[in-house]
């Protein structure tokens, strides 16, 4: 259900019954040149049209701007500071709250937007013991993400615009992946990387991080389930517990 296609004489009884409010957020930023710069929008849409009509949710408003530091300097980078969005995503939380809801899932498609999602959700548990905040990023993937891949991540953490993402893609919205322009851009990543702010550019021309030419609708599409299966998993849990209290 999406949310802003509700009317306001109507929308407090459905809140009442659903109580469950999932908000996509992803960024806009360089991924390469076979993928668009929304490509986290997308992704985060798409996983959330799905999860909802698997929990009975409703579907909040994309947040479209996410914390792309990394990447700010690459054309069509557009970065929201991590003070920011948790300023944004607390005060929604509690707008959402007061409306009646008592189950927050933002589901992320960028991680860079995890520090400030982990933040936000901490406050909010400081005002609202009782208001379940969910963080939600491809959660429960590893094992099935290392058996369909064919190269080795670039990172032990992230990925971008790789095989992985660029299959996400091809199952999630396949109209925005133009393949005949998939590069292979492998990088090395410098130790330091991980423990002093470096922009990619420092590393990467391309803003790939591995070789997009091997991604596949299929290996998308074993990865994906996954993670929707999970997020289902852990937002009925939430439901669960409010039901018990």
């Amino acid at each position: 259900m999406k949310f802003q296609n509700e009317n306001s004489f109507e929308v407090r009884a459905k809140i009442q019954t659903v109580k469950v409010a999932i908000l996509p957020i992803g960024a806009v930023e360089a991924h390469g040149p076979h993928l668009p710069l929304g490509t986290d929008n997308y992704l985060a849409e798409r996983l959330a049209e799905r999860v909802a009509s698997k929990t009975e949710a409703f579907v909040l408003p994309t947040l479209p701007y996410g914390q792309v530091w990394s990447l700010k300097n690459f054309p069509g980078s557009i970065n929201i500071s991590n003070e920011s969005l948790v300023s944004f995503l607390f005060d929604m939380g509690v707008s959402l709250y007061e409306q009646g809801f008592r189950v927050f899932a933002v589901i992320n498609g960028h991680l860079g937007n995890a520090p400030a999602l982990k933040e936000a959700a901490r406050k909010l548990y400081s005002r609202y013991p009782d208001f379940k905040v969910l963080y939600l990023f491809y959660p429960g993937t590893k094992r099935i993400t290392e058996e369909v891949r064919e190269t080795k991540s670039s990172h032990a953490t992230y990925f971008h615009a790789c095989e992985i993402e660029t299959s996400y893609m091809l199952y999630l919205a396949e109209e925005y992946v133009d393949m005949s322009k998939a590069i292979t851009d492998i990088p090395h990543i410098p130790l330091i990387a991980d423990v002093k702010p470096t922009p990619w550019e420092e590393f990467t021309n391309s803003a790939v991080l591995g070789d997009a030419t091997l991604a596949t609708k299929e290996k998308g599409e074993k990865i994906i389930e996954v993670a929707i299966e999970n997020m289902v998993t852990l937002i009925e849990g939430a439901k669960d517990e409010l039901n018990r209290s």
